[in-house]
């Protein structure tokens, strides 16, 4: 066979290389448009600004102009007068007392919840997986059904009319829902990290500190949320185990404006307005970690 015969080497590179060598074709893939989901989220949209908007409107118009206008329609005569009589009716006292009982109930439930899930996440065996399922019956127990021995054991103890009597039944019902957020978020932490602290010569309680809390911040931001959101919105046990006006929070306050205004629906409102701006920044803040705790990825 002679040299003109024999096939040629084909190049892969330099500038005579054929393109199908040096480079393959790409695929471009484009988002298709769902206009059912756009038209959907603009109607939740709307849903929610609307009443956003209304209360807000309400609360800046005179109380004579209250009834007769449209609660679509912006105030004539816009006036701050409303958030001056909240303000001067006690209101701070009851954002304080509201939030010494959301910091406390929010402490009581990391305290206690987060080892607990440790626990419950590390040690398999029968017994902790029927004490993790007695645990979280708590979950299908409504506070109506169990207000009455609540009652009676807030009275053994001396607590009525206090914030304590407030602050550890609103804990209570925090924590099964709280155990199983940061029991999901556990589990997503490698079973190797366990492992490899463990031939380091870590003990238990270190693990829990140096690994598992660090890596379960996003399940510890959801926790801290719903603990939030449960003691700031809680109205039962304020009303049932509270009576003065020393211990009262905000949704009782908003509870008594209805008689101390009486039909002053723009003062109401503003109470509203107020109570509902700090736990809204708060929610504004930590939203992400509440989302990505809630789906399970908050260990990733």
């Amino acid at each position: 066979m002679s040299h003109d015969t024999l096939p040629r080497p084909v190049k892969t590179d330099g500038p005579s290389a054929p393109r199908s060598a040096a480079r393959r074709p790409r695929r471009h893939w484009t988002r298709r448009a769902n206009p059912l989901a756009g038209l959907g989220s603009l109607l939740w949209l709307v849903v929610v600004i609307v009443p956003i908007y209304a209360m807000v409107s309400a609360s800046l118009t005179r109380q004579d102009e209250a009834l007769g206008r449209n609660a679509l329609q912006p105030p004539a005569h816009p006036t701050l007068d409303n958030y001056n009589t909240v303000l001067n009716s006690g209101f701070g006292h009851f954002l304080s007392n509201t939030a010494i009982v959301a910091a406390a109930v929010v402490g009581i439930v990391l305290v206690l919840c987060v080892p607990l899930a440790y626990v419950a996440v590390r040690n398999r065996n029968r017994w902790s997986g029927a004490a993790f399922r007695l645990f979280l019956l708590g979950v299908a127990i409504p506070a109506q059904a169990v207000v009455v021995p609540l009652y009676l054991m807030i009275a053994k103890l001396n607590l009525y009319d206090s914030l304590l009597a407030v602050v550890l039944p609103t804990a209570a019902f925090a924590m099964p829902v709280a155990v199983l957020v940061l029991t999901g978020t556990l589990r997503d932490i490698s079973e190797d990290l366990y492992e490899a602290m463990a031939l380091d010569g870590a003990s238990p309680l270190r693990m829990l500190f140096q690994l598992t809390v660090p890596l379960a911040k996003g399940g510890i931001g959801t926790v801290v949320i719903y603990s939030a959101l449960q003691a700031w919105n809680g109205f039962l046990f304020p009303l049932i185990f509270t009576q003065s006006d020393g211990p009262r929070v905000l949704t009782l306050g908003l509870f008594n404006y209805v008689s101390q205004f009486g039909v002053n629906i723009p003062a109401l409102l503003a109470s509203v307005v107020l109570s509902g701006i700090p736990i809204f920044a708060v929610y504004l803040v930590a939203r992400r970690a509440l989302v990505g705790g809630l789906m399970g990825v908050g260990g990733k």
